[in-house]
């Protein structure tokens, strides 16, 4: 049976290291479209078309006592291109991401009797992932 350390998980985003993650789902990606679509024509044949569509995701949640989040913020407003990488060094090695990716905007804000999270969408214009 396999093993998971969610510490030999990391975020990289424009060449500094992201830490103070929230409890929960750490960050999680994910190409935005299928390798292909299918349909079938009149008669039943089946059509399929290959999709090119380089674009991913990459959803990072921070607590909101993260010491990236004004990083994070900062950048977003900053509204320039940057690398995001997600590695996984565990078994099996994975890594996704990409050279050109935006966050989407800053982190929204909510205060309750706890520590909330900070979420940030970062589009990722020639997503890849490998294991």
């Amino acid at each position: 049976m396999g093993s998971y350390d969610p510490k030999k998980c990391t975020v990289n985003v424009g060449g500094r290291f992201i830490t103070g993650f929230d409890e929960g789902t750490m960050v999680s990606s994910e190409r935005d479209e299928d390798f292909f679509s299918e349909k079938t024509d009149a008669q039943g044949e089946p059509i399929v078309t290959e999709t090119h569509n380089p674009f991913g995701t990459i959803t990072i949640t921070l607590s909101q006592t993260s010491p990236s989040l004004p990083y994070m913020n900062d950048l977003a407003r900053s509204r320039k291109e940057f690398p995001v990488w997600v590695n996984y060094n565990g078994e099996p090695k994975e890594k996704s991401g990409g050279t050109r990716a935006r966050a989407k905007k800053p982190a929204g804000k909510e205060y309750g009797d706890e520590a909330g999270s900070r979420e940030f969408e970062i589009k990722v214009f020639d997503y890849t992932d490998q294991e």
